[in-house]
């Protein structure tokens, strides 16, 4: 969940880290340290503040000089956000320096131990068990302190190490929580994150759990836990720094929904074949035989992640004719699920790297299983650890709230499903109606965003308001259940999602002029259905705004959706509502693309 960036090289390295944590602040932000040595240094220098990165740059002293370092900006587990518990942390005697991300399953137990040896505690964190148990470590080498250290360890982390000792050399570790190595001319990155590392070096390595590695200003150097060599090939990063760029915006949000035609773009592109009326998806690595075997699709995610998997699978058994559900990955890990060798397995994840959605498909391999993964990160750990895939193309992005990788997974989800109907029953005129809808979507999206001021005013209305209701049915239920989410992330007005078929089983009771109802009302099957649930809150002085094909006369409010094909109408219908909540979080005065209590890619449980 925090951000970690070290750098070893020639350069002054504190700008570098300060610049690289302003990158990484998405990851993290309640707290933020640094800590800088280097060949001729008497010693490690350490700065930490709580609060942003900028209030640990004012803290940052003009002589601050170093050739090497570590930094990192936290979202709290162990302990509150303090100064005190923030990263770097750092042993007695001012020797060694560690900055961690995950959590340290068996922390206390250790503690237990090493305050009985007489080790004083200065803080409420698991990392700075980590940070005794190196310094107390006989090992003559760095790595084999780290090592002799890691061994004891449960949990998950990301690590880097610096020892005043060792000051030609970094650290660093693997297990579950993300280590990226960026490798320049005479000079080397580490990162939680290749943001911070493409305004530098865009040749990247990333460590697999179990991987450790050691980086000096002119080589680096792969091994396991167990010391073992591995070999690393460093690979290119597709995005660049400019990626990372307001571009003129405001926020990161607002930049990264009027993104979103483009990105559609992207994952369209190269991918449509109009001569069978199919797609091509070659990363799959699943054959016509192997997929006419399937019986069962089981779709794993979490948030946001999670909702794009309830639409996947709705429109794989539309399309495919396959049964297919979405599960959050962190229930279905936890509750011995029957593993069905008939069954292909989908997780979703937009980092690659949520924790609960790795250990689902690390349980899943272990037993078996065909898994698939749609990621928007290239090498990614999911994406390594998976049999085949989609990369979904969104590009980088940087708001907490996910609104293009969202768009551009449910697109990734049309296009397994068309594939996958046209390799079993799907007809070619029913093929070709997809791909025409499919290509549709960037021109339909830019006539949405177009109607900014209008959804403005509307979000500025609904303010005021303690909580809001979002229903919709079937194909509207998934979108009502994101448009909830990003209400809540984002503006932190408490709202909830009902399929509007439950209304009369419970929610109903609630209905007053006081609670606005979002109602997505798709013009299908069930447009007369959804009609009747406006009838029932209308009859119960409730307010409530529309998301519709066409005007709905018992909404106070309409916003009007382009049509598509009745399969495809969910992924219009959910961009009106990124604004809704980006609007309304905007006229409370929320920081939008640093929600409280929120990051963006959880590496924990």
């Amino acid at each position: 969940m925090c951000g970690i960036v070290g750098y070893i090289g020639k350069r002054d390295v504190a700008p570098l880290l300060l610049e690289g944590l302003q990158r990484l602040e998405y990851r993290g932000y309640d707290s933020a340290g640094i800590v800088v040595t280097s060949p001729k240094a008497a010693g490690l220098k350490m700065v930490k503040a709580k609060g942003r990165v900028r209030d640990l740059e004012a803290k940052v002293p003009a002589r601050f000089k170093g050739t090497t370092g570590i930094a990192h900006t936290r979202w709290a587990t162990h302990g509150a956000p303090s100064d005190v518990n923030a990263h770097p942390h750092m042993s007695a005697d001012g020797k060694v320096a560690v900055v961690h991300n995950g959590i340290i399953d068996n922390a206390g137990d250790l503690r237990r131990k090493l305050e009985a040896d007489g080790v004083e505690f200065l803080s409420e964190t698991d990392t700075e068990v980590l940070v005794h148990l190196i310094a107390r470590s006989s090992a003559e080498k760095l790595e084999d302190k780290v090592r002799e250290t890691l061994r004891v360890v449960e949990g998950t982390y990301g690590i880097a190490v610096m020892h005043a000792d060792f000051p030609d050399r970094i650290v660093v570790a693997r297990n579950g929580s993300p280590v990226v190595l960026g490798i320049g001319e005479k000079e080397m990155f580490v990162a939680s994150d290749v943001a911070a590392l493409v305004a530098h070096t865009r040749q990247i390595v990333t460590l697999d759990d179990g991987e450790m590695a050691t980086l000096k200003a002119d080589d680096f150097r792969t091994y396991t836990t167990e010391g073992t060599r591995t070999t690393a090939e460093p690979t290119t990063v597709e995005w660049e720094a400019e990626s990372y760029d307001m571009g003129g915006h405001d926020t990161y949000m607002h930049k990264e929904i009027f993104e979103q035609a483009d990105a559609v773009d992207r994952v369209l592109r190269g991918r449509i074949d109009d001569r069978f009326s199919t797609v091509h998806l070659g990363g799959l690595n699943l054959g016509a035989r192997e997929a006419r075997q399937i019986r069962r699709v089981k779709i794993l995610g979490c948030g946001t992640s999670y909702h794009a998997g309830m639409i996947g699978a709705q429109m794989i058994e539309e399309l495919a004719r396959i049964p297919a559900d979405a599960e959050p990955a962190s229930e279905f890990r936890y509750r011995n699920a029957v593993v069905d060798p008939d069954t292909l397995y989908i997780a979703v994840s937009q980092s690659g790297e949520t924790y609960d959605v790795l250990a689902a498909v690390q349980e899943l391999k272990r037993k078996g299983a065909r898994v698939l993964g749609v990621v928007n990160v290239v090498g990614s750990a999911i994406a390594r650890e998976a049999d085949g895939g989609i990369y979904v193309h969104a590009g980088p992005e940087v708001c907490v709230v996910s609104t293009k990788c969202f768009t551009n997974t449910t697109v990734a989800f049309a296009l397994l499903a068309l594939h996958l109907g046209r390799t079993r029953d799907l007809s070619v005129r029913d093929g070709k109606r997809i791909i025409e809808g499919l290509r549709k979507l960037p021109e339909q999206i830019t006539e949405i965003l177009k109607q900014e001021e209008e959804i403005k005013a509307l979000a500025e209305n609904y303010a005021d308001a303690r909580s809001m209701l979002f229903i919709g049915r079937v194909r509207g239920y998934p979108v009502a259940r994101e448009a909830s989410l990003k209400l809540k992330e984002v503006s932190y007005i408490h709202a909830e999602a009902y399929p509007a078929s439950e209304l009369k089983h419970g929610p109903l009771a609630l209905i007053e002029p006081a609670l606005p109802t979002v109602a997505i009302v798709p013009d299908d099957d069930l447009l007369e259905k959804n009609r009747a649930a406006l009838e029932e809150i209308k009859a119960r002085s409730g307010k409530i705004l529309a998301v519709a094909h066409q005007e709905q006369e018992k909404a106070d409010q309409t916003v009007i959706v382009p049509k598509n094909e009745d399969e495809l109408d969910p992924i219009l219908m959910g961009i009106p509502l990124q604004l809704l909540a980006y609007h309304t979080a905007k006229a409370l005065g929320r920081d939008i693309d640093k929600p409280r209590n929120l990051a963006k890619s959880v590496t924990v449980e």
